[in-house]
């Protein structure tokens, strides 16, 4: 897969209904998005990031155009196939980490792994793994509330990758974290890119963290309007 496009977009356009006026959020977006990458989305609030990142991640549902998952038509799939793609080929990491608060980071981890139906044996060899990936092996016994901020988003990264996704989706994955925490993540998510092959999509609006993209999408009025290269 190293050669394809991790996400094929043609003439996507979505729009938001409040009472009898339609708010156009995505405006014939037309994009091809790597593989094996960190990708970035930015601009400013209101341009359509995080809203063009539900689409991606099959949260919200496609209204005009096309999209393609490596070689997968996504644009109109049933449900059922659009949560067989969430489960097993899509991780997802949350600006507020939600984490259970009752559980430790290594059930957090296991928790949605259970529901791949995996053995016993490989639900603690994909956590085992993932903690250590992000550094936090030792800490697997502490609730979220043990950990600082910077450890809470290390364990969500950890819980979104021990899926083995071809794709960890992440909205705004640094913005409840300080700007030293934050470099500390993304040099992980980074890292995460270039040993494990998996591939990066965030939303962000700080421009530390697009240093670190391969590829950069600007968007404004649900457009991209500039695309920057590393």
């Amino acid at each position: 897969m190293t050669n394809k496009n991790l996400f094929t977009i043609k003439d996507l356009s979505f729009c938001y209904t409040l009472g009898t006026q339609k708010i156009e959020a995505i405006r014939d977006i037309s994009i091809d998005i790597p593989s094996q990458s960190l990708i970035t989305f930015t601009g400013p609030s209101g341009s359509g990031k995080s809203t063009l990142l539900n689409i991606l991640g099959l949260i919200e549902p496609m209204q005009e155009g096309q999209i393609l998952f490596f070689d997968e038509e996504i644009s109109h799939l049933s449900e059922r196939k659009k949560n067989k793609l969430r489960k097993f080929k899509i991780g997802f990491i949350f600006q507020q980490f939600h984490l259970i608060p009752v559980l430790t980071a290594e059930e957090n981890v296991k928790y949605f792994l259970s529901r791949q139906k995996l053995p016993r044996i490989e639900v603690k060899r994909r956590s085992k793994e993932a903690l250590e990936s992000v550094g936090l092996w030792e800490h697997r016994m502490k609730k979220p509330t043990e950990l600082s901020g910077g450890q809470r988003q290390r364990v969500a990264i950890a819980r979104a990758l021990a899926k083995e996704p071809e794709v960890i989706i992440a909205d705004e994955p640094t913005a409840s974290l300080d700007q030293e925490t934050g470099r500390e993540i993304m040099d992980l998510l980074r890292h995460l890119v270039r040993e494990k092959g998996v591939s990066i999509v965030l939303t962000t609006h700080d421009p530390m963290v697009r240093t670190y993209a391969d590829t950069n999408f600007h968007l404004q009025d649900g457009r991209v309007i500039r695309e920057e290269q590393s």
